[in-house]
Formats: structure tokens, sequence, C-alpha cells
């Protein structure tokens, strides 16, 4: 794990570009999806989570989730074809586990439609993930920080 202002960062995950989410590839095939230590830290303290019905299809810009905290209420961006498997459970239940630990506390499980590989063609990883998510804290004056309870 490496870290950025305070920001964890984990090189082999896939980014968004703007470092909103993360996405981890599973052994099945299916994508698990989670919010970066940036964006917990920027909605504040999560209050509710609620993710799309297990079987519904999400297009490419439809979200798979929404997430409101005290100052914030948005999607969870979605930047490829998929069908949602499932929500987590334990997020669904209680949702600053997303503000504890963002990289284990995921959102949701979904299959994308046309495969992993081509979901994930767009999305960054490794060093040059890192190198963009170190430029965004820095340009937004981003000092990340946990919260609990």
């Amino acid at each position: 794990m490496q870290a950025c202002n305070g920001c964890e960062f984990i090189g082999t995950l896939y980014y968004d570009p703007e470092f909103q989410i993360w996405v981890r590839r599973e052994q099945n095939g299916s994508l698990t999806v989670g919010m970066t230590d940036i964006s917990q830290t920027v909605a504040g303290k999560i209050l509710h989570v609620r993710v799309r019905r297990p079987g519904t299809r999400r297009p490419a810009g439809k979200p798979v989730a929404t997430v409101e905290s005290g100052k914030w209420a948005g999607p969870v961006p979605n930047y490829f074809d998929c069908v949602i498997i499932e929500g987590n459970p334990a997020v669904l239940a209680d949702p600053p586990l997303l503000n504890a630990d963002p990289y284990g506390a995921w959102i949701s499980r979904v299959e994308p439609t046309l495969g992993a590989d081509l979901a994930l063609a767009d999305f960054l990883t490794g060093e040059t993930a890192f190198a963009g998510y170190c430029e965004r804290v820095r340009n937004e004056g981003i000092q990340c920080e946990r919260r609990t309870g």
C-alpha cells in the first residue's frame, strides 16, 4: 500500500480517471466496486448506501449505487455496461464502514456485460494510477482522514 497526502492507494486495483472509485477483478470474472480514500474523505461521514437490485442491468453512465453523507448525496459512477450481482451486506447495514476501511468495505459486485478486460480498458492501475492519484490530492489540497462510528 502507498499513500499520498494521507490518502491510501493500492496499486493492484483499477481506478477511474477522477479517482472516485476503485475496481477489483475477481477470479470468476466479476468486478468489485468501491470508493477510494479520496472519495470517502470528500464525501464526509457516509450515512446511507443504496445498491441497485441484483439482476439489474446498468449501462455505462448509469450508477450502480447511490451514497449519502451529511454534506453530499450522489451516484457511484459506472463506466461500463454491467449487471448487478450484489451489494455488500455489511456496508448496506453499516454505511460508515466506507469511511473506516474504503478498500475493504466494497459497495457492489457486478458482472461486466462484455467481460472484465473490456470493462477495465479505460481504467488506470499501478504507477500510472498512483501518479494521477497523487496529482489530484495535491492539486485539490485533499488530506485524507478516516472516520469511525
